[in-house]
């Protein structure tokens, strides 16, 4: 009962000198900088590769969000769910990571940062093999830092 007393009281000590810390909230809590390290998904309907309106629109503010940034290297891996052979997986795969490629090159990204993967089915399949809407996605990583 002792010790317990104790650490209450140690915790009522540290608690008095969080409220008198000469911290603003500011201090403490940073804005996010847009011109950082990202990730983001573009997902399909199943065996497709055309973009979606939802797809368009993420890679638009995507794009602007970055706008004014450097650009260093952008990773786009193509992935396919298990509903088709390994061969069709690994086009569509390819398919759609051209597809994010091309959208974020005419948003203005330059060329020669990108570097595209292609992993098929190999990339997504979950343990029992099966065929899931969330693995129809090309994942998009940028590195990016201010200019």
């Amino acid at each position: 009962m002792k010790r317990l007393g104790l650490s209450l009281g140690a915790l009522a000590l540290t608690l008095a000198g969080c409220a008198q810390t000469p911290w603003s909230r500011g201090d403490l809590v940073a804005e996010p900088q847009a011109c950082a390290p990202q990730r983001f998904d573009i997902y399909f309907r199943e065996g497709e590769a055309g973009l979606t309106d939802a797809a368009r629109h993420a890679i638009g503010l995507t794009a602007t969000q970055l706008q004014g940034c450097d650009i260093r290297k952008v990773n786009v891996i193509g992935l396919a769910d298990a509903s088709g052979g390994p061969d069709a997986n690994l086009d569509l795969s390819e398919r759609r990571a051209l597809a994010v490629t091309e959208a974020l090159q005419a948003a203005g990204w330059p060329t020669p940062v990108f570097s595209l993967i292609v992993a098929g089915e190999s990339g997504s399949v979950t343990a029992d093999g099966a065929s899931e809407p969330m693995r129809r996605r090309t994942e998009v990583l940028v590195d990016a830092a201010p200019r």
